[in-house]
């Protein structure tokens, strides 16, 4: 028999592309506020870009307690009973606030 490595290739990362393709489903949860959100893949990426649900993890903050260090994200697939019942929050707009600052000289 051949010997196989030490270290296998892993292949591409699993994006958020790739996640969306495969009917999957983002939760994210605070664990200090005990509040989990779901997210549509494809709309997580417009905010956050097409990286994998680790670096979506460092990425979010919660908004009630504005923490990071409390938050998880996973990916999953819904059940049938889950596919009906999840509340997802939906993407409604992107908006660029643009902030004048003085300075006196």
């Amino acid at each position: 028999m051949p010997e196989q490595p030490e270290k296998w290739s892993r292949g591409a990362a699993w994006s958020l592309t790739h996640a969306h393709d495969a009917g999957q489903v983002a939760g994210i949860r605070c664990a200090r506020c005990n509040i989990t959100r779901y997210y549509k893949p494809l709309e997580l990426r417009e905010v956050i870009g097409n990286v994998t649900i680790e670096e979506v993890r460092d990425k979010v903050r919660c908004q009630q307690c504005k923490s990071r260090e409390w938050m998880s994200a996973q990916l999953f697939h819904p059940t049938g009973e889950q596919a009906h019942t999840i509340r997802f929050r939906r993407l409604v707009q992107i908006r660029w606030e643009k902030r004048v600052i003085w300075r006196d000289e």
